[in-house]
Parts: C-alpha cells; structure tokens; sequence
C-alpha cells in the first residue's frame, strides 16, 4: 500500500494485486485495508475490480461508491478504462457524472489524480 499527501489530503493507493471489489472485497473491507492511513481518498487499481463492477447493470460500483460516501471516503479508480467507456453510453455518462461531480473519481494514473484535487 502506497499512502502519500498532497494538499493536506492523504492518498492510500492499494497495490495493483489483492482482493477484487465487489467480489471478494466490500466498500467497508477496503476501507478496513486502509484504515492505519486513516486516508481522505482511497484509490483502487483497476486491476482490483471485480468483473462485473464495469458494469453497470450489476450495480456493483453505484453500490460501492454509496459505500464509500457513508464512510465519508472518496474513492479513486485508478487506471486505463478509456475502451470500456467507449463502448458503453451508460458507463460513459456515469463516469462523466462522477468526474463532473468530483468527490469519487475515474483517472487513468496517479498524475492525473493529482491534478484533479
């Protein structure tokens, strides 16, 4: 686990290997996992999603994100989905959505987080 600041706020980054959100992992677990940083924003690789979290009609990741919201984290998905979201209208608009709103977000490296915040 990678943790880090940047504008006051700590930044837990979680190895790109380990349990899948949303399958083997919860919100509450991977929030458990980064707890000893007691991190503002969690940043999850994409490589740590469960299959089906990309998509949106399994309602893993509107799940997840309510999650992190009630624990008062901001979650960070780390990594290259362009194609994903390229062929999907409604993944599109729901990463769109949340980038506009800004609490949780879609970055494809760690310096375009950094540059979000």
């Amino acid at each position: 686990m990678n943790v880090t600041q940047h504008k006051g706020l700590v930044i837990c980054e979680l190895p790109p290997e380990g349990g899948l959100l949303g399958a083997d992992m919860s919100a509450p677990d991977v929030i458990g996992e980064a707890y000893e940083a007691n991190p503002d924003i969690i940043a999850v690789p994409v490589s740590r999603l469960a299959p089906g979290f990309l998509d949106l009609s399994s309602r893993i990741a509107g799940e997840v994100f309510q999650k992190m919201e009630q624990y008062g984290r901001r979650l960070v998905i780390l990594g290259d989905i362009e194609a994903r979201v390229a062929a999907s209208k409604a993944l599109h608009d729901f990463v769109y959505e949340t980038n506009r709103r800004g609490h949780h977000l879609f970055v494809p490296d760690q310096a375009a987080l950094l540059a979000r915040l």
